[in-house]
């Protein structure tokens, strides 16, 4: 339990990923805060971590907002009793050719995959520093964050920013003693990447599950990778055996992408 009693804050944590990293979080000993647009998905994941034998609270918030994400980490001090780990999890895909995307579908995608994260990042440094403690924040980039793949180039750029950001920000709070990682997953079975599968499939004339397959068919270790296999990652990144790491994003993909 090496997070025992410490609480966190996990945005897109309704389902897939965000889902296990507050599961695995709460085993190790963490209350948690749940952050989502879906409320029922919500209420299940507070449950699950109850059950568990913690606390949880939820909140609705659009990460693309500025003062919804600062008003969910609020929230978590306040109904939790504290403040220590952010995990900036919620994220959109775009499966689109460079030349067929649109100013809608950009905007959006930023917002939420870039802004999302900075106004995550903002709002913990904010918090850590007001309440004079050291603190953890955590973000999703991807393998796309490392190597930009066809079909998702604007997806693959918010990514890269994320990285961006991890490295700017690691070294502004690193004198105020918190740390600033992400994590880089590969090809993750949950429903982001059905229809990732499924727009590839529209856009290349592929059959369903072909570019699924072809993508996992890379893969060193011989299969897809978990939400589980990510949230085990990410709980060290929580923990205190990460204390000295700050600033990186490493590729947790099974062995598909090499860096």
């Amino acid at each position: 339990m090496s997070i025992n009693n410490k609480v966190a804050l996990i945005t897109g944590a309704g389902q897939g990923i965000g889902r296990a990293i507050a599961l695995r979080l709460a085993n190790d000993g963490a209350d948690i805060a749940i952050v989502d647009l879906n409320e029922k998905n919500m209420q299940t994941v507070a449950d699950e971590v109850r059950a568990l034998g913690r606390k949880a609270t939820t909140f609705k918030a659009n990460v693309a907002k500025r003062d919804e994400v600062y008003a969910a980490v609020d929230h978590a001090e306040k109904e939790l009793g504290g403040f220590d780990i952010i995990v900036n999890n919620a994220g959109i895909a775009n499966i689109q050719s460079i030349a067929e995307l649109k100013p809608e579908e950009v905007d959006n995608i930023l917002k939420v995959n870039i802004e999302g994260v900075l106004w995550g990042i903002q709002a913990a440094a904010a918090k850590f520093k007001q309440r004079k403690q050291k603190g953890k924040i955590i973000s999703a980039s991807s393998i796309a964050g490392h190597e930009g793949f066809p079909l998702l180039g604007i997806y693959s750029a918010t990514k890269f920013a994320v990285r961006a950001l991890t490295q700017a920000s690691a070294q502004e709070y690193a004198s105020d003693g918190i740390t600033v990682n992400a994590y880089c997953p590969g090809v993750v079975g949950t429903d982001m990447w059905v229809e990732i599968d499924k727009r590839m499939a529209e856009i290349t004339g592929a059959k369903i599950g072909e570019n699924y397959d072809k993508f996992v068919g890379g893969i060193a270790l011989g299969r897809a990778q978990t939400p589980e296999d990510v949230a085990a990652f990410v709980s060290y990144l929580a923990g205190p055996d990460s204390d000295y790491m700050t600033g990186q994003a490493p590729i947790i993909d099974g062995g598909l992408v090499y860096r």
